[in-house]
């Protein structure tokens, strides 16, 4: 059963923790390149602020985004503003999260979001937690894999494993964990590749974070996976 009071909870945790670490950077930094290719660390922040207002239309009932063209564009253009300016907008952007959070409403319903995707409202919160955590990570200042709470790391391994699940162009995989747990994920015909590793390894790889060269597996090799 998803909580998602206790999500939106972890939520605004996480972007007091991306706050408190933006603010210690200046403007020159903002331009330097992220983890993620192509984009500066301003691109990132951008792209977190314009995130959370995407997930308030997703809330009350509007289209995601105008376009994917638009989204594009509105990272671009935020991108190059000031570290003072990028801070107000995450939070004011994340305020406004909250708030439409916090508002009564029937969490059962299902929503829709990008390219179709659908999910209930109560999964939403998780989504931006994943949005703010991921990218702060995406930010190279410091905060890694290793730095989620373990369990953040659980949940959205499983949820990662759940997203590739039957995918026709992944082979079958068991993720298999410490606690000899074992997830599958992948196509459902074949004899599954067993994948193992650390958490973060794994979060890392599922995720396309970190290539998989941390992690071990028997049965074949270690799966390519699409992009997110």
């Amino acid at each position: 059963m998803i909580d998602h009071v206790r999500d939106l909870a972890s939520v605004r945790d996480a972007t007091e923790r991306l706050l408190t670490a933006a603010a210690k950077l200046d403007n020159a930094s903002l331009g330097e390149p992220s983890r993620l290719p192509g984009w500066s660390r301003g691109h990132v922040l951008a792209h977190i602020a314009r995130n959370a207002d995407a997930l308030v239309n997703v809330l009350e009932g509007r289209p995601m985004y105008a376009s994917g063209e638009a989204r594009d564009t509105d990272i671009e253009r935020d991108a190059p503003r000031p570290l003072e300016t990028q801070l107000t907008d995450l939070h004011a952007s994340a305020a406004r999260f909250q708030a439409v959070g916090a508002a009564p409403a029937d969490w059962s319903r299902t929503v829709e979001l990008r390219n179709g995707v659908t999910d209930s409202a109560a999964m939403v919160p998780f989504r931006r937690w994943t949005e703010v955590e991921l990218h702060h990570v995406d930010l190279g200042i410091g905060y890694a894999l290793e730095d989620l709470s373990a369990e953040f790391t659980q949940r959205e391994i499983d949820f990662l494993t759940a997203r590739f699940r039957g995918h026709p162009d992944v082979p079958a995989f068991l993720v298999e964990e410490d606690d000899g747990r074992r997830i599958p994920s992948g196509r459902r015909e074949g004899e599954p590749v067993i994948v193992t590793g650390r958490q973060a390894d794994l979060l890392g790889w599922l995720c396309g974070r970190r290539d998989g060269s941390g992690l071990s597996t028997d049965g074949g090799p270690l799966p390519t996976l699409p992009p997110l």
